[in-house]
């Protein structure tokens, strides 16, 4: 397959990529109007860590990484490595020499829609990672791609300079247009979850917090005494 490598794309502003990163995947995808996920199939390779940064994106052929060597002379500081195939892979087409280049360039981490490997290792010199598979199967240098141009992953379309969040819950991205509002929103959001959690803790129920029992009435949901229940549905 033919390809093309993107250089110099614009790239989401620096202050407002630090704004999202305050947040977590969830308040952000909810912020955003509940969109952005890109699938349940991502997963981290490390815990308790949050990266955000700006996608140089990847498009590669199954079980063949060479677009990935193309990517690294594209990367800089504060970005994020986003990778998929052409069709799906679990090949591990990433592993430790490959994020030695990438930390020597300032990039945060790497979301990969295939496989990745030498995760022990990953962990060890502290790079991020999110993947579909572990696999140590390797890989081909052969076939063309490209680089910083939109892909798809779980649905969502990647453009290179979008911001991408990852964090144990997974993976969100928020096009760069859209950062500075989604950074406020998220902002805003935080503030009304603070004011639950306070209301939580003196022992307001979600129920009356949120107006769900006018809800549940709606609904035709009843209360029953587990007397009534039981003589009503014959249970003893």
């Amino acid at each position: 397959m033919a390809g093309v490598i993107v250089t110099n794309p614009p790239k989401a502003d620096p202050e407002d990529v630090e704004a999202l990163g305050r947040y977590g995947v969830a308040t952000v995808h909810e912020a955003m109007g509940r969109t952005g996920l890109l699938g349940t199939h991502l997963r981290p390779i490390q815990q308790d860590t949050r990266i955000v940064g700006t996608a140089v994106t990847v498009l590669s052929w199954p079980g063949d990484n060479l677009m990935i060597h193309a990517a690294v002379e594209q990367c800089g500081d504060g970005d994020i490595l986003v990778v998929t195939t052409t069709s799906p892979s679990t090949d591990g087409m990433f592993g430790e020499l490959f994020a030695t280049a990438l930390r020597r360039r300032g990039v945060r981490g790497l979301v990969i829609n295939a496989g990745i490997r030498d995760t022990a290792e990953l962990r060890a010199m502290d790079f991020p990672a999110w993947a579909a598979a572990v696999s140590p199967q390797g890989t081909v240098k052969a076939t063309g791609g490209s680089v910083n141009v939109p892909v798809a992953i779980g649905g969502q379309l990647i453009h290179p300079g979008d911001v991408i969040l990852a964090d144990d819950d997974g993976v969100v991205v928020v096009p760069r247009s859209q950062a500075r509002r989604t950074a406020e929103a998220s902002e805003a959001r935080e503030r009304k979850e603070a004011a639950s959690r306070a209301a939580f803790l003196d022992g307001q129920l979600g129920l009356d917090r949120y107006g769900l029992r006018e809800t549940l009435v709606r609904l035709g949901v009843t209360y029953r005494s587990y007397e009534e229940y039981a003589a009503e549905s014959g249970e003893s």
